[in-house]
């Protein structure tokens, strides 16, 4: 086992919480897996890549006519910024 810290928990809303000591090195805003062992031990390992993702499951199929875009249909075309503040003239 590596370095050893002590660490406090504290109530927040319903929920108790455990504040991890910047030694760790621990990512804000990262997604963990707590569990708990047959010796009562508590296991936290990081959840995959981290980073948000939508599941889409429950919505896919649930429209009729809902696909996926096509790659041609996902490009932009590029248009002349106008950084002056005035409006610019649409073809």
């Amino acid at each position: 086992m590596g370095k050893e810290y002590t660490a406090k928990s504290f109530k927040s809303g319903n929920s108790v919480a455990i504040r991890m000591p910047a030694g760790l090195g621990i990512e804000p805003d990262r997604e963990w897996i707590v569990a708990r062992d047959d010796n009562g031990d508590l296991l936290i390992k990081p959840r995959g890549p981290h980073g948000k993702r939508i599941d889409l499951t429950g919505i896919y199929g649930s429209k009729p006519g809902l696909k996926p875009l096509e790659p041609e249909d996902r490009s932009l075309s590029g248009r002349e910024l106008d950084w002056s503040g005035q409006r610019l003239a649409r073809d």
